[in-house]
């Protein structure tokens, strides 16, 4: 049986042309810097890099370093915090926020502005802004703790306190983004699953669990992905607003602070890429699990 040919008038073919010379900038960017940076930090992960120097294969023993490194493992601790408890105080503030700013109140367009702005404001910028905010002499925080009886918190150099500030700052930042999804979500629901509801007799706390959270879910199940695909990615709230030379940093880092200082500071590319290797991996495994529970909990309106 032969390979049957797809003949294409001219005016198609100029379109198919046209069609990948558009493209063709971001596809040769994207191999360039994604692609090609992507399987280069693999076999660099194989390798004895330096900032000078040709690559040494060493094979896996970056790897076993990273396993039997304390502080690789300190970083992955706080990683996983971070994404632990901020991966459900994201999708749970965005939720109810997103619940409020689509009843129709007085001022609404006004919230909604206000609720956006973090969204388009830089990372850097926001996390200066807490640096300042959580600052322990002139921060705003502190100065409205004592005007209630409370002792100010050393929040930016205190171990015990220095991931709660920096999970603050994470969460504030990536509300705003998710709050437009969830919205956007809300007002895609059928109102006559809301109607059917009323005629029931549901009230507005059972319209809310019973109706609209089961048809938002797959808005929260992306929401879900993405938000811990950026937190376990986390990096410029530490680098901003932590001081490198302070105890609490150490006790703040991220697996991607750690691969930095690995791969600038210390000009260990090598094991910095294996280390970069072992984040992708997580995230992999993170979603694919995400990916595969969704069928018990992910209702889609057909």
């Amino acid at each position: 049986m032969g390979i049957k040919r797809i003949k294409y008038s001219s005016r198609r073919l100029n379109e198919i042309i046209a069609g990948y010379l558009f493209i063709a900038p971001m596809a040769i960017g994207l191999g360039i810097f994604s692609g090609y940076a992507f399987f280069q930090n693999i076999y660099f992960s194989f390798n004895k890099v330096g900032a000078f120097g040709k690559p040494k294969f060493i094979g896996l023993e970056n790897y076993i370093n990273a396993f039997t490194d304390p502080d690789f493992f300190l970083a992955l601790k706080n990683t996983f915090f971070y994404t632990i408890f901020g991966v459900p105080l994201v999708i749970i503030f965005s939720v109810i926020i997103a619940h409020l700013l689509n009843k129709k109140i007085k001022g609404r367009t006004f919230y909604r502005v206000c609720i956006f702005v973090p969204a388009i404001t830089m990372p850097a910028a926001i996390g200066i802004l807490w640096r300042w905010l959580l600052n322990y002499k002139f921060g705003i925080v502190n100065y409205l703790l004592e005007k209630v009886g409370i002792t100010s918190v050393a929040w930016l150099s205190e171990p015990k306190t220095v991931k709660w500030a920096i999970l603050i700052a994470l969460v504030w930042s990536m509300v705003s983004y998710y709050v437009i999804i969830m919205l956007g979500g809300m007002q895609s629901i059928d109102p006559s699953y809301y109607e059917a509801a009323i005629v029931d007799g549901a009230g507005p706390v059972q319209l809310f669990f019973k109706v609209t959270i089961p048809l938002l879910t797959p808005i929260i199940f992306f929401s879900t992905i993405m938000s811990a695909i950026g937190i376990l990615q986390i990096f410029d709230f530490i680098f901003l607003m932590i001081q490198r030379n302070s105890i609490a940093y150490q006790y703040s880092i991220s697996v991607v602070t750690y691969f930095y200082e690995l791969a600038f500071v210390k000009n260990l590319r090598g094991y910095a890429s294996a280390i970069s290797i072992i984040l992708c991996s997580i995230i992999m495994i993170f979603t694919s699990a995400q990916l595969y529970f969704q069928k018990y909990w992910v209702n889609y309106d057909n």
